[in-house]
Formats: structure tokens, C-alpha cells, sequence
């Protein structure tokens, strides 16, 4: 991993509570392993990633890379905490059940007000409404970021991800049908998106806490 990469991070990293059994932070230097481990786990289903291939911690290293190196495009990781434990110093880590990221729309600099969003669960945390925990918080950190607009690409038969993103405001700003071979069917992808207030700083307390099926 490169230097200014490693300079990037700080060692303790801030902890934000989701609620009584979540909390939030950017990823560090040692959380990737954990965090391709849930990624792989989704690649199997065919709805969430059009990897078809499980990646290795080597392959996605330059990609972590950039998201500790460069402030406006974090990843986000969500632990959960485990006998009231959650300080990010602690010798008995909570393991990470979640983690979602910005990245760039496109390389080009005119493009920074724009990033895409993903989100990506622990198969044991689906169907708990940690989804939408997750990405109602990462909307309110989106106007501090310099972000006006996030992305979303999901396929168009992952259908509890559209319901999920729909209910959060998203819009249809796209449809790119027959674009993924699947091996074994050819999937549409669809853009939603919403625009980001730059002087939003949160969004209402009840939103970011209520409950959801879809995750």
C-alpha cells in the first residue's frame, strides 16, 4: 500500500453510532480483507456486483488505495457492536457487517459533484433494514463531501435495491437494457439518482432511524 495512502488514515479512527447496534466509520489500512469478503459473498446471487468471480485482496488493492488517499470518496464500514464494545482501538474489534463507499461517476474533474454509491451487507444483516440505515447516514455526510448528486447502478431485476433506493428519494435518471452478460441470462442496469442539497447537513432524525424490510 502506498505512503500516502498510509498517511491518509489516521491510526483510531471516529466512531459515529447508527443506533444501539451499529456504528460507522471510514475504513482503515487493515479493513480490506473484511471488506472483499462481504463484497464476495454477493457475487454468487448475481444481483449486487457484475464481478462473476470472487476478487482477491491483491486484485482491489489499487482501488482501496485511491478511497483512503482521497477524502471526498471514503468508504464507510459498519460494525457491530458486541457486548457494548465499540471503541475502533479496541483489542476485540467488532467484526464489520456492512460497509459502503463513494466513488467517482467518471474520471474527468469536472464530474467531482458527482459520485456513485454502493452499498454491501454481511448475508447475515440482510433483511434487518441496515441498508437503509446505512445509506440514509452516507446521504447526510454526502453535502460535506462536495457532493451534489449520487448514483446508483442496479441492476434491474434486484428488485428490494430499487425498492430501497426509491424510497429514499432516488430517481430514474437512466435505463442501459441487455449491458451485462451474467453467464446464464443478460441483465438490464437502471440509474437512479438524487440531487444533494450542498447546504444539507442532515436529514430528519426520524428518517435516519426508521425502521425498513428492504436492506
Amino acid at each position: 500500500m502506498s505512503t500516502i495512502a498510509l498517511n491518509a488514515t489516521p491510526s483510531i479512527l471516529p466512531t459515529v453510532k447508527l443506533n444501539d447496534q451499529f456504528i460507522v466509520q471510514r475504513a482503515g489500512n487493515n479493513d480490506l480483507a473484511e471488506i472483499l469478503a462481504i463484497y464476495n459473498q454477493s457475487i454468487a446471487g448475481k444481483q449486487a456486483t457484475a464481478n462473476l468471480a470472487p476478487v482477491t485482496c491483491e486484485e482491489r488493492l489499487d482501488w482501496f488505495d485511491e478511497h483512503l488517499k482521497i477524502p471526498t470518496r471514503p468508504i464507510y464500514i459498519v460494525r457491530a457492536v458486541i457486548n457494548g464494545i465499540e471503541s475502533s482501538d479496541s483489542a476485540e474489534k467488532p467484526p464489520i457487517v456492512a460497509w459502503g463507499s463513494f466513488s467517482d461517476l467518471y474520471a474527468r474533474t469536472a464530474y467531482h459533484i458527482s459520485t456513485e454509491i454502493s452499498i454491501y451487507l454481511h448475508k447475515k444483516y440482510h433483511g434487518r433494514g441496515l441498508g437503509s440505515l446505512l445509506t440514509r447516514w452516507m446521504l447526510t455526510q454526502a453535502p460535506s463531501l462536495g457532493i451534489h448528486n449520487i448514483v446508483a447502478l442496479i441492476f434491474a431485476h434486484n428488485q428490494p435495491s430499487l425498492g430501497l433506493f426509491r424510497k429514499l428519494g432516488f430517481e430514474q435518471w437512466g435505463y442501459m437494457p441487455k449491458v451485462c452478460d451474467m453467464e446464464g441470462f443478460i441483465a438490464d442496469v437502471v440509474m437512479l439518482g438524487k440531487a444533494v442539497a450542498s447546504n444539507q447537513a442532515t436529514i430528519d432524525h426520524d428518517a435516519l432511524h426508521a425502521d425498513s424490510e428492504v436492506s
